[in-house]
């Protein structure tokens, strides 16, 4: 399992079973999960991924269109415990399909959680490219939230090589890095500030480079859905922010994106909670509060 995870990450263009392009439109599908240990006084308690979404990977598994999956961090409650890693991908394997990793502070929010995602996993941010689309994880835990050094380097030069042939971009990273205390998202707080730095260069360094490109962009982040609200979507021109996550048992969901053969991308709002899994209703009708 652990050779099939590496593998996983280190390809450039994913190919695996269900990426056959369907005759009534849809393309490929991908689903997008955060927060999955789900609920942090059931942590301990559970094996592997939150119990309601470890419910709904035969679901993930049978669908024919999926091509693989994202994780938007906190995959784990104690990134130091190579148990709880162990767990998870033993979920994971059920579904059959290649899961990127953006990881949150749980899972490398210090030298030796980090040293071990590193050895099981790699590098903690990646780019590959997969039907002509461009999907970019971005890891804001070393530098407080901030993207810099290295990294903001290396995020420069994957998008002037790759960004000008890619139909749609997406991105994703744990923090809800659009949030401030203070702008339109004020009232939409993520499960947590930790770590984060007093002022951070998402708005002057980050986003100002892909709004330059004047593409299609998708960016996601995973840490929400412990309090009440497990949600969220935005547009904004051509940027999109979404937020989607697990673990107050209130919204708890998970996003499958479809994107279709004229690149088009919509989106499908997993509810965990219940018998409906469309009681959240359609993800693009989210209104901010």
């Amino acid at each position: 399992m652990m050779k099939y995870l590496l593998l996983s990450f280190l390809i450039f263009t994913v190919s695996c079973p269900g990426t056959d392009v369907d005759q009534n439109g849809v393309d490929y599908k991908f689903f997008v999960a955060g927060h999955v240990y789900g609920a942090p006084g059931e942590a301990d308690k559970n094996i592997g991924v939150h119990p309601p979404f470890k419910k709904k990977l035969g679901m993930l598994k049978n669908d024919p269109h999926l091509a693989f999956g994202v994780f938007t961090g906190d995959m784990v409650f104690d990134g130091a415990n190579e148990k709880e890693w162990d767990e998870l991908d033993a979920d994971i394997a059920e579904i059959e399909r290649p899961v990127y990793f953006a990881p949150g502070n749980h899972d490398i929010g210090n030298s030796k959680k980090r040293a071990v995602f590193t050895k099981r996993y790699g590098p903690s941010y990646r780019s590959f490219l997969h039907h002509n689309d461009l999907f970019i994880v971005l890891d804001p835990n070393p530098r407080h939230w901030n993207i810099g050094g290295g990294q903001l380097e290396w995020l420069k030069e994957e998008l002037a090589a790759k960004s000008g042939n890619a139909n749609n971009i997406f991105v994703f990273f744990h923090q809800l890095l659009w949030w401030e205390k203070d702008n339109e998202f004020k009232n939409y707080k993520p499960n947590s500030l930790s770590g984060r730095a007093e002022q951070i260069n998402f708005y002057s360094e980050v986003l100002p480079l892909f709004t330059d490109l004047q593409k299609d962009v998708y960016m996601f982040a995973g840490d929400t859905g412990v309090h009440e609200r497990g949600y969220m979507y935005h547009g904004n021109g051509k940027i999109t922010f979404i937020a989607s996550g697990m673990g107050g048992r209130k919204q708890d969901n998970f996003i499958i994106a479809k994107v279709n053969k004229d690149k088009s991308v919509s989106f499908e709002l997993v509810s965990l909670n219940g018998e409906d899994p469309n009681v959240l209703g359609k993800l693009e009708d989210y209104i901010l509060p």
